[in-house]
C-alpha cells in the first residue's frame, strides 16, 4: 500500500520540475522501492497527483525496462548480452546463472533473493562481460566468478561494486534512482584503468589540449580558427585521414588507391540506472531489453 509518507516524496519530486509530469518517471522508481514493482495501486496514485490518466501513467510504466510489473528480488542481476560483452561470454554467463538459479529470464529464485535479467549494452564496453548488480557495476566477470557474485549475494555476504559503492538492495537503489541520496555515492572507485587508459598515455607521452582564446588556438598555431564563427566557416583538415589512407592502401597491397577497410560497427545503445533508463531496446527472442 502506498504510504502517505510515500505520496508526501512524490510532491516534493514534482515541486523539482516546471512541468509536472516531467516527474512521473522518478516517482515511478519511488512506487518500486516501497511495493518492490509497479503496482496498479502505485499507478493510480502517480496518475492523481500528477493529473493524468491511469492509461498515460501505465503507457510509461510498461514501456521503459526498469519498470518491473512483476516482484523483484532483494537483487536485480542483468547480465549484458550484447555485441561485445556476447563475444567476451555473456552468452555463456548467462546460461551458466539461469542454470545454477534455476530461473529464466526475467525470473526469480525461490527464496526472493535474485531475479535475473539478461540485459542490453550497459555502457562498460571496456570491462566486458559486465554483470550488474541493482545497477552497480560488476566488471570482467566470467561464468565462475559470476556463480560466486550470486552465492554471496543470496548469503547476504557484503559485495562492492567494481566502480562504486557496497550493493545495497534493489528497493534501496530504486529509492536513489527516485532522487533521494542514500550517501554511498562517494564510496569506491569512479573509474577504472581501462577508462583511464588514454589519459595516462597522454600524461606519460606529454599531450595536452589545446589552448588559447575560446579553446580552439594553441601558442603559436597560427593555421587553426581561434573563435567558433571562424572553426565553422574553416575547411576541414583532411590531410591526416589521406596520409593514413594512402599507408592502408599501401599496406593492403591495393594498387587502385583506395584502402581495403573493414569495419565492425558495433552501434551500442546507452542506459543509466540514473538516467532514469529513458530509452527501450528489445531483447533478443521477444525478452525484454535494458537501457544502460
Amino acid at each position: 500500500m502506498i504510504s502517505e509518507k510515500t505520496r508526501i516524496e512524490m510532491r516534493e519530486i514534482i515541486a523539482k520540475y516546471p512541468q509536472p509530469r516531467s516527474a512521473l518517471l522518478p516517482m515511478l522508481h519511488l512506487v518500486q522501492s516501497e511495493e518492490g514493482r509497479v503496482t496498479s495501486e502505485g499507478i493510480e496514485v502517480c496518475a492523481e497527483e500528477l493529473a493524468l490518466t491511469p492509461a498515460e501513467v501505465s503507457a510509461v510504466a510498461t514501456f521503459y525496462t526498469m519498470y518491473f510489473r512483476k516482484p523483484v528480488g532483494r537483487y536485480h542481476v542483468g547480465v549484458c548480452t550484447n555485441t561485445l560483452c556476447a563475444v567476451m561470454g555473456g552468452d555463456q554467463i548467462l546460461k551458466r546463472l539461469k542454470e545454477h538459479l534455476d530461473v529464466g529470464n526475467d525470473e526469480t529464485t525461490d527464496d526472493g533473493q535474485i531475479t535475473l535479467e539478461h540485459v542490453e549494452c550497459n555502457a562498460a564496453c571496456d570491462y566486458a562481460p559486465v554483470v550488474m548488480v541493482n545497477w552497480e557495476f560488476v566488471d570482467n566477470q566470467t561464468p565462475e566468478s559470476a556463480v560466486q557474485l550470486v552465492d554471496d549475494l543470496r548469503s547476504d555476504k557484503t559485495v562492492t561494486s567494481s566502480r562504486g559503492a557496497v550493493i545495497g538492495s534493489w528497493r534501496e537503489a530504486e529509492r536513489v534512482l527516485a532522487g533521494f541520496p542514500d550517501g554511498h555515492a562517494d564510496e569506491g572507485p569512479a573509474a577504472g584503468p581501462a577508462s583511464l587508459a588514454g589519459l595516462e598515455l597522454a600524461a606519460r607521452e606529454g599531450w595536452a589540449a589545446p589552448t588559447g582564446s575560446a579553446g580552439y588556438l594553441a601558442d603559436g598555431d597560427v593555421d587553426r580558427p581561434s573563435t567558433p564563427g571562424q572553426a565553422a566557416d574553416a575547411p576541414a583538415d583532411t590531410s591526416r585521414a589521406k596520409s593514413e589512407s594512402v599507408q592502408a592502401s599501401v599496406g593492403s597491397g591495393g594498387g587502385s588507391g583506395h584502402p581495403d577497410v573493414r569495419s565492425d560497427d558495433n552501434g551500442t545503445h546507452e542506459h543509466s540506472a540514473d538516467n532514469a533508463a529513458d530509452t527501450d531496446v528489445a531483447g533478443t527472442d521477444g525478452e525484454k531489453g535494458k537501457d544502460a
